[in-house]
């Protein structure tokens, strides 16, 4: 099952899998991680937004959280 948090402003959905945690940024397109802990995705996904959020300024992509 799926739970949320918030990360950079935007709502984080994590998914424990056979190995780990899979984090997700549903309000981003293709913005996922992946952690071997809870905590190690949480890090992950955080720098993840901030390297979708920088390439998409860069792309003259719009984005609102």
């Amino acid at each position: 099952m799926a739970k949320g948090e918030i990360a950079k402003g935007f709502e984080v959905t994590f998914e424990l899998d056979g190995e780990g945690f899979h984090a997700s940024v549903p309000a981003l397109k293709g913005c996922h991680s992946w952690g071997a802990t809870r905590e190690e995705a949480r890090a992950m996904i955080r720098e993840v937004i901030a390297l979708w959020l920088e390439a998409a300024k860069e792309a003259g992509i719009p984005v609102a959280s």
